[in-house]
């Protein structure tokens, strides 16, 4: 995060805000997601991504440790993006949120 006060910056310090669930496995998915793959995401999947965000933690884990999965097909498809990511991806730097 940079002191950037372009309105992408502050949509992004606000993405950042609202990603930290203050759950250590919602963050250790969400925050890396955001900092690393938000930016390359069309517009649809990053819509989604603010949608979903919104979401109730119970309903987010429940998706994300893959117990169960969203019935829309748009949250599906973000939900499954950040869960790749997560698999795919070196987070041990994260390990300290």
């Amino acid at each position: 995060m940079n002191d950037d006060s372009s309105p992408e910056a502050a949509l992004r310090k606000r993405l950042y805000w609202h990603s930290r669930r203050g759950m250590w496995e919602l963050d250790l998915l969400l925050i890396p997601f955001l900092e690393q793959r938000y930016g390359d995401l069309d517009e649809h999947d990053q819509a989604a991504y603010r949608d979903l965000i919104t979401e109730e933690d119970q309903d987010l884990f429940a998706w994300l440790m893959r117990r169960e999965w969203p019935e829309d097909p748009t949250r599906r498809r973000i939900v499954q993006l950040i869960v790749e990511h997560a698999e795919t991806t070196d987070n041990d730097h994260y390990r300290n949120l």
